[in-house]
């Protein structure tokens, strides 16, 4: 292995901690604990060290998004894919994404609440994120009904996916009903056979 090639392993481990450490400290005591100043204490480098990977908080934010938007994709595929039937696969997405939503609040603020940075429904989305959004055209594409323009089916059942998470979260919506509001959602919005 070269200097070279030695030099950008490393960079990239130290990257992967830096992102690591984010999202632990942000899921533990929330966004405005992670601070460049304890992200330096917490991996044991210094601030300039943390400059050289990221311009600050928003691009980590944004480090955080992408790498959590990848894993609501694996996590939507995995649900979907053991599902029989369109109104098995609409449901086990919904409940994979609540379920995301549930368990990852900092990682979910920073794929949809928070300012990361990055593009959204543009050319220059990055991939992660399109991925995401794939793989809720995948099941959703076929429940769409005829005639309707599946992406923005997509967009308006994950708006209410989106809602159901937020809402819950924020105690507007008592959490032993969302399996109800999942079961209503798809019998109201899905064009089931």
């Amino acid at each position: 292995m070269s200097v070279q090639e030695r030099k950008q392993r490393e960079r990239a481990e130290r990257e992967r901690l830096i992102v690591a450490t984010a999202r632990e400290l942000a899921e533990q005591q929330g966004w405005d604990a992670v601070t460049t100043r304890r992200l330096a204490e917490r991996i044991e480098y210094s601030q300039p060290v943390l400059y050289s990977h990221f311009r600050g908080k928003r691009e980590i934010i944004g480090a955080v998004a992408l790498e959590g938007a990848a894993e609501l994709a694996v996590a939507l595929r995995a649900a979907t894919s053991a599902a029989d039937g369109p109104r098995a696969r609409v449901t086990a997405l919904a409940r994979a994404y609540l379920d995301f939503a549930e368990r990852n609040p900092a990682v979910y603020d920073a794929i949809f609440q928070l300012d990361g940075g990055l593009a959204f429904a543009h050319e220059d989305t990055p991939a992660p994120l399109k991925d995401a959004f794939a793989a809720l055209l995948e099941s959703l594409g076929e429940v769409a009904g005829d005639g309707v323009d599946t992406g923005l089916f997509t967009e308006l059942f994950w708006a209410s996916l989106h809602g159901l998470a937020t809402l819950t979260r924020a105690g507007r919506l008592p959490p032993p009903e969302t399996g109800r509001r999942v079961e209503l959602l798809v019998d109201r919005l899905a064009v089931l056979p």
